[in-house]
C-alpha cells in the first residue's frame, strides 16, 4: 500500500509539532520554505524525500507502494527473517543449530537498536 503525497506532509507537519519552521528545517537538513512546501502537499525532489523520510523515520518504499524489508513482531520490535530451501537432507542437529544462530542475532540486533536509542 502506498502513501499519498499530502499524506507525507501530514507526517512531516505531525515530526515538525509546535517547532518553528527554521528549527525542524534545519533538523531535517532541508531549507525552511522546502519544508513548508512538503507539509502543504507540494512534492519534493529525490533527495529532500530521502532527507525527509528519515527525519520521519519512514522507510521511502512506504510511500512509493513497495514492501520494506523489515519485519516486525507483535511488541513492534524488528526480527531477523530467515528463509529456506526445503531440504530433507538437513539434520536436526543443524537445524537446531542455525534456529539459535537467528535467535542471537535478533538478540543482538536488539541490544544495538538499544544502544543507538531506535
Amino acid at each position: 500500500m502506498s502513501l499519498t503525497i499530502e499524506e507525507f506532509g501530514r507526517l512531516v507537519a505531525a515530526k515538525r509539532g509546535g517547532r518553528g519552521i527554521r528549527a525542524a528545517a534545519a533538523e531535517a537538513a532541508v531549507s525552511p520554505a522546502t519544508l513548508s512546501r512538503v507539509e502543504n502537499g507540494h512534492m519534493p525532489d529525490l533527495k529532500t524525500f530521502a532527507a525527509l523520510c528519515k527525519w520521519i523515520e519512514r522507510d521511502p518504499r512506504e510511500f512509493l507502494g513497495m514492501e520494506t524489508n523489515e519485519v516486525h513482531d507483535v511488541a513492534g520490535q524488528r526480527r531477523a527473517v530467515v528463509h529456506f530451501k526445503k531440504k530433507k537432507t538437513v539434520q536436526m542437529e543443524t537445524a537446531k543449530a542455525l534456529g539459535e544462530l537467528i535467535l542471537a542475532a535478533q538478540r543482538a540486533l536488539r541490544a544495538r537498536e538499544d544502544l543507538v536509542g531506535r
